[in-house]
């Protein structure tokens, strides 16, 4: 399994980095976890195939985790001539929410006819789904964003890539993180507690239940990109990890 970080910014771009989407590639399918409104602009820089790309499991549906797709759903349909099946995974209200958004961007495209399916899956917090070669477990986490928000714990090939999503801690990220492969996490601020999201200090205090392989921390804001990383991987745009 080989993660490629296509962005790894927060809402504001801090520190020039685009918006959250990580590339996982394998022996498998080929798959997205978020879809940042910036994520076909790092597909292009990173050398990605959109049309590698069998299926994009969301978090949640904030503009820097999901307003990638109607991009990526064009650039299916105009460009790169996709004839492949898309599966999107996302939290309920998720097939209202993209087709709303299409229509706000690009008015007529949410029903445009196109040479391949567009499959939406929600997926409910407890309630793993298997689509093509990956098992998808979600856990609820606490950020709103006008529907559910998910960590994920994702399996494939024997390895296990888990995803705290946005959020401040919850028990729930124990079990979604534990024992994986890697762990990447959002780690906002150093200690300073925000609201809806999580500081480095609080999952530190945890860490030693979840016992990830490795952990990667991503989604920092400018006092954490200041913060010399100790005991994680400190996320950048092209950063590759091999599992």
């Amino acid at each position: 399994m080989r993660v490629t970080v296509l962005g790894c910014g927060d809402a504001f771009g801090s520190g020039g980095r685009l918006h959250t989407c990580f590339h996982v590639a394998g022996a498998g399918s080929g798959f997205l976890v978020d879809c940042g409104a910036s994520a076909l602009i790092a597909m292009r820089r990173f050398g990605v195939d959109p049309n590698g790309i069998d299926a994009v499991f969301l978090t949640h549906l904030h503009g820097d985790h999901f307003g990638g797709l109607p991009w990526l759903i064009l650039d299916g349909q105009l460009v790169s001539r996709r004839e492949k099946p898309l599966v999107i995974v996302g939290p309920p209200g998720l097939r209202t929410r993209l087709p709303a958004a299409m229509e706000a961007l690009f008015p007529g495209s949410a029903s445009a006819e196109r040479s391949f399916a567009v499959e939406i899956r929600e997926i409910e917090a407890g309630a793993p789904q298997t689509v093509g070669d990956v098992r998808v477990t979600a856990f609820a986490v606490n950020h709103p964003s006008g529907a559910a928000s998910h960590a994920l714990r994702l399996e494939q090939g024997g390895r296990v890539l888990a995803y705290t999503g946005d959020t401040e801690w919850v028990e729930a990220l124990v079990p979604a993180g534990r024992e994986a492969d890697l762990l990447i996490a959002e780690g906002y601020t150093v200690e300073r507690p925000v609201p809806f999201h999580l500081s480095w200090a609080a999952l530190r205090a945890r860490l030693p239940e979840i016992a990830p392989r490795r952990l990667m921390l991503t989604h920092m804001s400018p006092e954490m990109l200041a913060h010399r990383p100790d005991g994680y991987i400190a996320a950048e745009d092209g950063l590759v990890l091999d599992l």
